[in-house]
């Protein structure tokens, strides 16, 4: 109680969309609650006469609006000018994007609020003084306990891995004490023939060594979706045999008797509607089959040829169309291998085709979504509907609709080409989560249910350490706090800073890129992480020299967490906005409703419960947040009712029959708004279907590779000096707008030099 100045004020104004009411605001020290008496019912609206007997219970009970204080993502203070009419004011933006205005009548009043709440909101220092570390439930939520909804052996046991048909994959423990990859989960679905040892070496060719493990297993075809983080490649062409050999036998786990030749998708009687892009074929890449050397443990070293020697087992994965997904713009790739990152030489990896897909990183999503909020924000003051001009131009559905279609590309391979698919960005758990995780939704019928969303919740993106607690900032930042006297823009703030404005950027990233490139190699794994933010794209040079690294999230003063505004971004309300675009185009398909996905967003921020607010499975374990707090589950298991989908046909599967195969597909150039989370009506945000037709833009994929031919994008897993002669990093700048490539625009993927340029740019920063 000693961080409230002031815990009530009488007489207080609160407008929310344009409609002002009078009553009396509390602080707590979790929640600021605001109570109103309704008001009376108009003299035209005829009510009956209490009696005697019911005029207590005819009374009418206060209204309240409850705002728990880390979902607060901007808060402007306006004091009461000298001789001005207007009264001080405090006007809050909300991250579930709630909006509201409150009007004192005393300015000093106002100021002590405005400072309790900046108190109570990004001044606690530690992530244990949030609400989560008190709430205590109450019954039936008591009696319900979410942590234990997900166990990981009994999900990997529902897959099938180790059993009839998932015999090719075993469970490795070479990561139980968070030693081999702390961001990782502990135990690594691995193929059976790769050892520990195998695991050990290959993990020192991949970003935080997030080596290739499986994700999910088809249990028709038994081929899977793996996940990993970038190599480190660098544009000297650095190779993994070790890794190599991983990826060979992931991509060969659906033939473990032997070199069997796959069927293709032409055979399958599942339907394929879509768009005809989302088929590799289509892209004009002729692929043929290629022999991959699998090495035994005695013979785990690279030749002096670059041959990989050892015992060799014919691999005909290029006949399934396996597929390297790089979730990256190639030209953000390109970025990444000036410092030693980058991706994959498909000359090293010739039994499978890359494709790039051209998703933005984290700083683009937070300022997307920032246009958004500038096209709604003055939804306390007007009932007026959004800037529909400013929706269009944030990008937002076109970044959405990218998501669907890569996810759509992948379940594609796996359901209908029988094919594997490896998906990493840069350090895979952004990007990569979003992708796999809407892939294995369109595949498996048990993820769109509720206890299988949970579980897939839990086991791509808690388990496989998104950072929940960077990317949602739940400790706040004084910067999200202003006067209106610090120069801020706009009557709600749209150009001032909250945790997805666009903060990033200074200097010259190009230059800052070479700079940090200098003296980078011969340097061991951990200390790049120095020059990378978390998901693993450079930063500034004078940036790095300031940061010891991502994982720390601790201020220069003793212990104190702070909030790194550059690593908020919406990633899981990206996932989440995909995921009820697939809902709302099949709607018979999905257990839960829509609104579990809105209470779902709103409590990755309300910091109620312990699921989100860690950044990995080994800090959660740490920090015993099991014992310490509360599963956001808990709160949907004991209202499941709530919850529920009445449209949903339980999940039946008949393949012979429309609207029940076991697969879904996305509709991307379908993608609309979801009006209900902002608060709006479909008719405000939906109307315009002309524009919502223009959001949808070229393919994502925006370039092919395989050891033999290249489209779109370029080689880019190959060195630089063998990319348009640059002649390694001190041509590097020369060649930037052109690349050596050739496409219709002349720049990357589809894009004209000038705005390759920008993009790099942007992954730089």
């Amino acid at each position: 109680m000693d961080r409230i100045k002031i815990s009530r004020v009488e007489d207080v104004q609160l407008i929310r969309r344009g409609i002002p009411v009078t009553g009396t605001l509390h602080l707590t020290p979790h929640h600021l609650i605001f109570s109103h008496m309704p008001s009376p019912p108009t003299s035209s609206q005829e009510q009956p006469q209490p009696s005697a007997s019911t005029e207590a219970i005819a009374k009418p009970t206060p209204k309240e609006l409850w705002i728990t204080y880390p979902i607060i993502a901007h808060c402007t203070f306006r004091p009461a000018s000298p001789g001005s009419a207007l009264s001080s004011s405090i006007r809050l933006r909300c991250r579930d994007f709630t909006f509201v205005t409150f009007h004192f009548p005393d300015d000093q009043e106002a100021r002590e609020v405005y400072e309790s709440i900046k108190t109570l909101t990004c001044r606690l220092g530690r992530i244990e003084k949030v609400y989560a570390f008190t709430y205590r439930p109450q019954r039936p939520e008591k009696d319900v306990n979410g942590w234990i909804v997900y166990d990981a052996e009994m999900e990997w046991k529902r897959l099938g891995v180790g059993e009839s048909g998932g015999n090719a994959w075993r469970i490795s423990k070479i990561n139980t004490d968070y030693k081999f990859s702390p961001t990782y989960p502990a135990l690594l679905p691995v193929p059976s023939g790769i050892s520990d040892n195998v695991i050990n070496y290959a993990g020192k060719y991949r970003s935080r060594a997030r080596i290739p493990v499986l994700t999910y297993l088809h249990p028709l075809n038994n081929c899977t979706i793996s996940r990993s983080s970038q190599p480190l490649a660098g544009f000297r062409g650095n190779r993994s045999i070790q890794d190599e050999r991983l990826v060979a036998a992931i991509f060969a786990s659906s033939q473990p008797n032997g070199p069997v030749k796959a069927t293709t998708g032409s055979n399958s009687s599942t339907p394929s509607p879509g768009r005809s892009h989302s088929d590799l074929s289509a892209l004009g890449v002729e692929v043929s089959s290629a022999r991959v050397e699998i090495l035994d443990d005695a013979g785990s070293t690279e030749s002096s040829s670059g041959e990989l020697p050892g015992i060799t087992t014919t691999v005909y994965g290029a006949q399934q169309h396996n597929l390297i997904v790089d979730a990256r713009p190639t030209v953000n790739a390109m970025a990444m291998q000036a410092v030693g990152l980058g991706s994959e030489n498909m000359d090293n990896y010739k039994f499978a085709t890359k494709a790039y897909l051209g998703i933005d990183n984290i700083h683009v999503m937070r300022d997307s979504l920032a246009k958004v909020i500038e096209a709604i924000k003055d939804s306390d003051i007007t009932p007026l509907p959004p800037n529909r001009e400013l929706l269009a131009k944030s990008g937002w559905l076109k970044h959405i609709a990218g998501l669907l279609e890569g996810a759509d590309l992948i379940a594609r391979q796996i359901g209908l080409q029988h094919s594997h698919v490896l998906i990493h960005c840069s350090d895979g758990w952004d990007r990569t989560s979003q992708l796999s995780a809407l892939s294995q939704i369109c595949l498996d019928p048990y993820y769109r249910t509720l206890e299988g969303f949970i579980v897939l919740v839990e086991k791509d993106w808690l388990s496989f350490g998104h950072m929940f607690r960077h990317r949602s900032g739940h400790l706040s930042s004084d910067k999200w706090f202003v006067t209106h006297s610090e120069g801020l823009v706009g009557p709600a703030g749209g150009g001032g800073v909250g945790p997805f404005s666009n903060t990033a950027g200074g200097g010259n990233p190009l230059e800052n890129a070479l700079l940090s490139a200098k003296g980078f190699f011969n340097k061991d794994n951990g200390s790049r992480e120095s020059m990378v933010d978390s998901d693993g794209e450079m930063v500034n040079h004078s940036d790095s020299q300031k940061s010891s690294g991502v994982t720390s999230a601790k201020s220069s003063v003793g212990d104190k967490e702070v909030t790194k505004v550059k690593e908020t971004s919406p990633v899981f309300h990206q996932f989440l906005d995909a995921t009820y675009q697939l809902l709302y185009q099949h709607p018979t398909r999905f257990e839960f409703n829509e609104r579990f996905l809105r209470r779902l967003l709103y409590h990755l921020y309300s910091c109620q419960y312990g699921t989100f607010l860690y950044n990995s499975e080994k800090d959660r374990l740490e920090s015993d947040v099991k014992s310490k707090t509360r599963s956001v589950w808990d709160y949907f298991l004991s209202r499941k009712g709530q919850f529920l989908n009445p449209k949903y046909d339980g999940g039946a599967i008949d393949e012979r029959q429309r609207g029940h195969e076991r697969m879904i597909f996305p509709l991307p150039s379908e993608t609309r708004w979801w009006n209900e989370l902002f608060g709006r009506t479909d008719e405000e945000m939906n109307s315009r279907r002309s524009n919502l037709s223009k959001a949808y833009g070229d393919s994502v994929v925006t370039g092919l590779e395989t050891a033999n031919a290249t489209t779109g994008a370029g080689a880019l897993g190959r060195t630089f000096t063998d990319i348009g002669g640059f002649g390694g990093a001190g041509g590097l700048a020369a060649g930037i707008a052109g690349l050596g490539l050739s496409d219709k625009a002349g720049g990357v993927g589809g894009r004209s030099p000038s705005a390759s340029r920008r993009a790099m740019e942007v992954e730089m920063q």
